[in-house]
């Protein structure tokens, strides 16, 4: 048996997939799971982490009745830096609105539970904040980042 990641096996294959897809020009969709499960070795649960870890990212997209492919959009940022870049596109301000959940998944494509996965990770460095009953709000402004 192989060892144990110290990172976390679904992240190992998350990250292996992501380069195969880089890799691999013209890939459309990526195997089933059943066809990843045995590849990997690993269980049906670790392979739908993988692909949920993909998906925040903006790397795949489930098609119903497909499986997964290769997210269309030719904006390779992740989920979190387009849900972020909306702070600055908007023009927000500190205590300006942030766009509700709905609008952020049809605006980009994602599961409402990839959305709702950024905005806690942006609750919790500081740039959003939440009001029960009228939404969220910009706590704090993003940093400018250089990006290759």
């Amino acid at each position: 048996m192989p060892e144990a990641s110290p990172r976390g096996t679904y992240l190992v294959i998350a990250e292996t997939l992501r380069n195969e897809m880089e890799q691999g020009e013209g890939i459309d969709a990526l195997p089933s799971e059943a066809d990843l499960m045995r590849s990997h070795g690993v269980s049906r649960n670790t392979i739908r982490r993988a692909l949920k870890a993909l998906e925040a990212d903006g790397v795949v997209e489930s098609a119903p009745g497909i499986g997964w492919r290769v997210a269309r959009s030719g904006d390779r940022r992740s989920l979190a830096e387009r849900m972020t870049d909306v702070i600055t596109e908007e023009s927000l301000s500190v205590g300006d609105t942030y766009p509700s959940e709905a609008k952020l998944c049809e605006r980009f494509g994602a599961s409402r539970t990839a959305v709702r996965r950024v905005l806690a990770q942006m609750e919790g460095n500081g740039l959003l904040a939440t009001v029960h009953g009228k939404g969220r709000t910009v706590r704090a402004l993003p940093t400018p980042t250089a990006r290759p």
